[in-house]
């Protein structure tokens, strides 16, 4: 199972809690369309990253895509010549989730492969280090193309070299504190990678946990946030980890960013877009096991 599937097929979980407000949610994604095809960022501007996350959210919703519009939009983009990685990436899971023909597939694989350098990670831009977020994104681009991704373990390697003296994981090699969101990438790439990652790397996540709901973006970060909290349970649900003792505060801490149409991200945030209300949806399904 790819690293998407694995994503919504927890997701789709998500309305036996949501109850009556899913209609809502649904809604709302449905809006974020605009005339070009495109999913609008926090500004109202087309983007393929919010693309993303709200084609899958209504896919884990279990409605309707608005094809006939999308489809143009990504078509627009050509194989992603110009693109940079996270962009790149967004292209070949948008072209997934509405199925558009694989005629592309070849040339946007062939992009991604621009992305590689020789630690085996990928990097933002070419030329640039390699991050454990990037080498998330492309090992799942190109699982999103149906391609296999060239000597895979080789990105284990990259991702263990940013271990960070913390016992968490950083984007780049040698920091002394490890970030929740780029930890949990790590987990889940190494477990699907075949790699162990119960123990002390759990125990750190686990250790991000917020009293009064949700986990914080790194040991210094004040507040919870809801792509942390949705990450990390991701992660500490792919090794097994129980969840029951922050389930209920979790729960608590994901309904307290309901706008009562969508989600913002943290308790200082009071825009609602597509990308956290998806990471609601991945929290929620999880929460609700």
């Amino acid at each position: 199972m790819s690293l998407r599937l694995e994503m919504l097929q927890v997701a789709r979980l998500a309305p036996s809690l949501l109850g009556e407000a899913a209609a809502s949610v649904r809604a709302f994604l449905q809006q974020q369309f605009g005339s070009d095809g495109g999913a609008c960022d926090r500004f109202g501007a087309s983007d393929l990253y919010y693309t993303v996350f709200a084609l899958d959210g209504l896919v884990a919703l279990q409605a309707d895509l608005p094809n006939a519009e999308v489809v143009p939009y990504l078509e627009s983009f050509g194989a992603g010549d110009d693109l940079d990685l996270v962009h790149l990436a967004c292209l070949a899971r948008c072209r997934t989730a509405v199925g558009v023909d694989d005629s592309k597939v070849e040339a946007i694989a062939a992009n991604l492969a621009g992305f590689r350098n020789a630690d085996g990670g990928f990097a933002p831009e070419v030329g640039d280090e390699s991050t454990v977020y990037h080498s998330f994104l492309g090992l799942g681009a190109y699982q999103d193309l149906g391609v296999e991704c060239p000597d895979s373990p080789a990105i284990a390697v990259c991702v263990a070299a940013r271990r960070a003296a913390d016992g968490g994981y950083a984007n780049q090699p040698g920091l002394p504190v490890g970030s929740t969101s780029v930890t949990a990438a790590a987990v889940t790439l190494l477990r699907y990678l075949g790699h162990d990652m119960t123990g002390e790397v759990a125990d750190w996540l686990l250790a991000r946990a917020n009293a009064d709901g949700g986990f914080h973006a790194s040991p210094q970060a004040p507040l919870p946030d809801l792509l942390s909290t949705a990450t990390a349970i991701h992660a500490l649900a792919g090794v097994h980890v129980d969840l029951a003792p922050v389930q209920e505060s979790c729960l608590d801490f994901v309904d307290s960013l309901w706008t009562g149409q969508a989600f913002c991200g943290h308790w200082a945030d009071d825009a609602k877009d597509s990308e956290y209300t998806f990471y609601a949806l991945l929290a929620l399904g999880h929460l609700s096991l």
